[in-house]
């Protein structure tokens, strides 16, 4: 799992049917700190959202299978998902 902040939106009209009804957030990648984008090569993606984040929180990403076994429905056109709003990171 990755952090990522959700910057933006998508509307889409056409699209897979495995995605109707889903919301689709731009993220981009961050250190632990907030600070990012953590890499340059992938500054900007286009994420499912699971819980309900909004644009500016700092979210848990998560990529593959994993993201697809988040919605109940089996071959979901996902391979990146939200599965998680961060309140809070402590460093020990």
């Amino acid at each position: 799992m990755q952090l990522a902040k959700v910057i933006g939106s998508v509307v889409s009209t056409q699209k897979s049917s495995s995605l109707f009804g889903k919301k689709l957030m731009v993220i981009s990648w961050v250190n632990l700190d907030g600070s990012g984008p953590a890499r340059r090569e992938e500054l900007e993606e286009i994420a499912v959202d699971s819980v309900g984040a909004g644009v500016g929180e700092l979210v848990l990403v998560t990529r593959g299978s994993s993201a697809r076994k988040i919605f109940p429905e089996p071959n979901q056109a996902i391979d990146l998902a939200i599965v998680g709003i961060i309140d809070t990171i402590d460093r020990f």
